[in-house]
């Protein structure tokens, strides 16, 4: 009789703590985003000081929300390889460049026809960007079978991990520069952009909800492989447990594959879009790993809608600084909420109350 009685004994005192658990987790994200808020009023409140327009204002936060959704697709495979594979991967930024290149270089082999009126680009542009997202899918796994995939076999350390995908980070940026050469390059050369004028002296270019209308898209259909297809379950199984994921069937290879061609997929995608945003350089993928990271660790590590989230803030943030502040500081204000985020919440915004 005493031993039936422990356990309903123990269950008020157990549920106090997670009770106290669960307040503390919604204490410190509640912190974390007034904290986000603030530091975001803060930037709009120094941009009306040096006199800026609210029309440049409310520009410069629609083009950092563009510049989110470029941040957020290379954000969200940046996530997946971690999530599944554990170690984070610093060449990520490499397949973003190698993926504008491998765009640029489909664009060079067909012929350029009419703009599609509003945009600034053509059906060349469309059709390179389909080519590019699966080679640098393949070339992704292909980099897996080459070097990752032997240290897993040998259960090399996470350090032995990391090193290794930056010393790729540098074969790939290396192999561009021998390609391609190190200068700039447009896929459009010369050829104007005009911004739209839109009420509340908004002025966006049409690119720019193109490059927000397809990162919505491919992050909805990240979000449905993942939560309703037979692979996404494979992939949230192996990320939680690889080992009992083996033993329930699951082939932990094929998800590796899987996940490494999504995230060169999305990564060729994020480069091409920044590429039409801006211009071709070899250290463009590397100046977008910074943002990538700390998007990925505001978001919580493993989630690809907290990578979105944060990478969309870190856009924003960087974007409307330029109000008061040289562009080139922008990865700096990626830092700063970076740290932030782990003083403040470690696990990130969409972390969990464990």
């Amino acid at each position: 009789m005493n031993a039936t009685q422990d356990p309903t004994a123990q269950a008020p005192e157990l549920t106090p703590r997670l009770d106290e658990r669960i307040r503390a987790a919604l204490q410190t994200r509640t912190a974390m985003a007034v904290i986000l808020a603030g530091l975001l009023a803060l930037i709009v409140v120094l941009a009306i000081v040096q006199d800026v327009s609210a029309g440049r204002i409310l520009s410069l936060t629609v083009w950092g929300i563009m510049l989110g959704g470029v941040i957020g697709l290379g954000s969200i495979g940046l996530t997946l390889c971690y999530g599944v594979l554990k170690f984070p991967n610093f060449s990520h930024g490499a397949m973003v460049t190698l993926g504008a290149y491998v765009t640029f270089a489909v664009m060079q082999a067909l012929p350029q026809g009419e703009v599609l009126r509003p945009f600034s680009f053509g059906w060349e542009f469309l059709v390179a960007l389909i080519v590019s997202m699966p080679v640098v899918g393949v070339v992704a796994i292909g980099i897996d079978r080459v070097m990752y995939r032997r240290l897993r076999q040998r259960n090399a350390s996470l350090v032995l991990f990391a090193m290794a995908s930056l010393a790729m980070a540098f074969f790939l940026r290396s192999i561009i520069y021998l390609v391609w050469g190190s200068d700039f390059r447009f896929y459009y050369e010369g050829r104007a952009n005009p911004a739209l004028d839109l009420p509340f002296g908004l002025r966006v270019q049409a690119d720019q909800f193109f490059i927000l209308g397809l990162a919505i898209v491919l992050v909805i259909a990240v979000y449905l492989l993942l939560e309703r297809t037979k692979m996404g379950k494979a992939m949230r199984a192996t990320a939680n447990n690889p080992e009992l994921a083996q033993v329930r069937g699951i082939n932990t290879e094929r998800v590796v594959a899987w996940t490494w061609l999504m995230g060169g997929a999305l990564a060729a995608a994020g480069g091409a879009m920044y590429g039409l945003a801006s211009q071709l350089r070899p250290e463009m993928g590397f100046w977008l790993l910074l943002p990538m990271f700390a998007a990925v660790i505001m978001g919580s590590i493993g989630n690809p809608r907290g990578a979105l989230a944060g990478a969309l803030i870190i856009g924003v943030a960087q974007q409307v600084s330029t109000a008061f502040l040289n562009p080139a500081y922008g990865p700096g204000v990626a830092f700063i909420l970076m740290v932030l985020t782990l003083l403040i919440r470690p696990q990130g915004l969409f972390g969990g109350t464990e």
